[in-house]
């Protein structure tokens, strides 16, 4: 079990109505947000955050913004934010080969310039200590105007408290993140980890 159970999805209407934005995204309510009940105010704040920093007002999409949420997780090893951010990012149209060679973002033909700064800067954001330094402002600002990095940082520190969160709480992952966690990530060797319910 979780450090904390997840609370059923009727515990707080307010919550579930602007919870609807998770069955797009991922198509369920995540197990954080129902742990974030405890306190409304919290899953009501996170949830109104999520929809901010994923709404698209620049170049930067959807599926991009899910993969550098996948970069950041990668780096702070969160499997469930792993999981989750690799789902989302088939859901809002990654394509195939990005999802398939995600691990190889640097090099593989399926990613541009531009995404490569992008998710080279989320790596180097999502890093203790920080490693961002002027090279990736340089390349940062080559690809993308001042709004659009500040939704790529918004995803990335909305991760970061995830990915914080979701590690501490032991949250137990739903099926439908490990099947996608399993299909694109299980070949480099992911696996649920503290996330399958035994770690407390």
């Amino acid at each position: 079990m979780a450090l904390v159970n997840p609370l059923n999805p009727e515990h707080d209407q307010e919550t579930k109505e602007l919870a609807a934005f998770f069955n797009e995204t991922l198509g369920f309510c995540p197990n954080s947000v129902l742990t974030m009940q405890h306190r409304p105010a919290i899953s009501k704040a996170f949830i109104n955050l999520n929809k901010a920093v994923m709404a698209n007002e620049g170049k930067v999409t959807s599926a991009l913004k899910r993969m550098i949420a996948w970069v950041s997780s990668n780096a702070t090893g969160c499997r469930y934010c792993q999981a989750h951010a690799i789902r989302a990012a088939e859901r809002y149209g990654a394509e195939q080969e990005q999802l398939e060679n995600i691990w190889e973002y640097r090099s593989h033909p399926a990613f541009s310039e531009a995404e490569r700064a992008a998710l080279d800067f989320s790596l180097a954001a999502s890093q203790v200590p920080n490693t961002v330094n002027a090279e990736i402002k340089k390349r940062l600002h080559e690809h993308w105007t001042a709004g659009e990095i500040v939704e790529i940082l918004g995803v990335i520190s909305l991760f970061g408290y995830l990915n914080r969160w979701n590690d501490s709480m032991g949250t137990d992952i739903e099926e439908g993140a490990v099947e996608s966690g399993k299909h694109y990530l299980g070949k480099y060797g992911w696996e649920k980890g503290k996330h399958d319910g035994s770690l407390y």
